[in-house]
């Protein structure tokens, strides 16, 4: 559960996720929950564009004990298992503050919809030591992010006034929910999606004949399916499940139908974000593996999960078990030949995925380990099978490699990019080598090895046939 913001003491930190991390990871759970082991991501918004379903999360600091979140990330997936990083799109304090008048601390559960082609990112935060919600534009759904309004959207002095899901009606209409430790509020929103049209009034739940476990807690996410409208939440603290409600109109009220996934004390907080895509459904949370893999202390540094959700034909939701291990099944290939960030990962060690710098977008590999790797899964080299590799990459020294290896960080060679010195670590260079015997779908490992140290930075990667 959330406590009030606290803005002493708070300092910045640019530190990244400990590579010990990674490497216990990869010797104790080689699976793909949770979903992003690079960062510490927690309160997932996903939300379906196209072909793609990009994935919004606040982001915990590596050294954070209680909640230590300055900024807002952004990953994306076309098969539900390669996940790209576009590393931070957002955040209180510099060199990404998209709210210039925010306290500078506790950028928590953001939001984000598109409307006429505008990607609106809806995010709390304390505003003159209160939480409020402020709401940023884009033309691109990984952003830039600027300030719709210079204010917030929401300011009542209410320390409650967080956790926002963003939904728009079949008939254009806009509804905002949020709070937490308290009641559900929520309003309309005005075509322009900048501004209420509404009171703000606070959601109706009936929890008739449901277990105190289902109850309200915060985040809730709100969604319409086959006619019904739904409304989850993170469920009683602590530990928190996933409840939720049906209601035949979107401002309820709500009838309790129980949890989409009961608590577990492997688990004091959960936080739902709900999508379809590829005519699936699935419920995202979180969990702390990551954090456990290092200490039996709990700490808020959560990682996020993945499982498919299924509706019963009165349209009410079966329970799920707790997050599991393997996560969900890959939709489609993985296709090799296109130009790839080399920040899209199904499952690593040793690596970390790192912003440019100076604000700028977009962000790069760092492979620090000599036996570190990137996992793809599900990748269809075809037929024909590949004969070229590709990379951008910079190594301020020389012996480094990229071993090409299929099923497994151990399993069949297919090719080895012996990577030339390019001076520094900031110093681009594209280099490739020739590939043999990779045909057909496999797991593809990117495995680096050489020397002591930074190994060497790696920007993007493609296969030639």
């Amino acid at each position: 559960m959330k406590k009030l913001p606290n803005k002493t003491g708070v300092q910045k930190t640019a530190s990244a996720i400990a590579i010990v991390v990674a490497t216990i990871l990869g010797t104790i759970c080689h699976a793909e929950n949770p979903i992003i082991q690079t960062k510490f991501t927690a309160d997932p918004a996903p939300m379906t564009h196209g072909d793609t379903v990009y994935l919004y999360t606040s982001h915990d600091e590596d050294d954070a004990t209680g909640f230590k979140m300055f900024n807002w990330m952004c990953y994306s997936t076309k098969d539900m298992v390669n996940w790209t990083d576009h590393g931070i799109i957002g955040g209180v304090v510099e060199p990404y503050k998209t709210f210039k008048w925010a306290d500078g601390v506790n950028a928590w559960a953001p939001q984000c919809i598109e409307r006429n082609g505008k990607f609106y990112l809806f995010c709390p935060f304390p505003y003159k030591g209160n939480m409020a919600i402020g709401v940023a534009v884009a033309d691109n759904p990984a952003g830039p992010f600027t300030d719709a309004i210079g204010k917030p959207l929401i300011s009542r002095g209410n320390g409650g006034d967080y956790d926002p899901t963003i939904f728009i009606d079949d008939d254009g209409q806009a509804y905002l929910y949020w709070g937490g430790n308290g009641p559900c509020y929520y309003a309309k929103l005005n075509a322009d999606m900048i501004s209420v049209s509404s009171e703000i009034q606070v959601a109706s739940i009936d929890f008739t004949g449901t277990r105190p476990e289902a109850s309200y807690t915060e985040g809730p996410w709100l969604w319409k399916k086959n006619n019904h409208y739904y409304l989850a939440w993170a469920s009683r603290c602590c530990p928190e499940g996933i409840g939720y409600g049906m209601s035949d109109r979107p401002t309820g009220p709500w009838q309790c139908k129980g949890t989409i996934m009961d608590p577990n004390r492997k688990s004091s907080g959960n936080h739902p974000g709900i999508c379809e895509f590829m005519g699936d459904s699935y419920v995202f949370g979180f969990n702390y593996a990551v954090n456990f893999a290092l200490t039996a202390n709990h700490r808020e540094r959560r990682s996020i999960c993945v499982e498919k959700m299924t509706y019963n034909a009165d349209g009410t939701i079966q329970k799920h078990p707790w997050w599991s291990e393997q996560g969900v099944e890959q939709v489609g290939s993985f296709n090799p030949y296109a130009q790839t960030e080399a920040a899209t990962i199904c499952w690593e060690t040793g690596v970390k995925t790192t912003n440019r710098g100076d604000g700028k977008l977009g962000v790069y590999v760092a492979a620090n380990t000599n036996g570190a790797y990137i996992k793809l899964k599900g990748v269809d080299f075809g037929k024909q099978g590949a004969k070229k590799f590709i990379a951008s990459v910079a190594s301020a020294g020389a012996g480094n490699k990229i071993e090409l290896r299929l099923d497994s960080e151990t399993g069949p060679l297919v090719g080895t990019l012996k990577v030339k010195s390019t001076g520094t670590l900031d110093k681009w260079q594209t280099q490739s080598c020739s590939v043999k015997k990779a045909k057909g779908v496999h797991d593809l490992y990117l495995k680096f090895t050489g020397g002591v140290g930074p190994l060497l930075n790696f920007d993007w990667w493609k296969f030639e046939k």
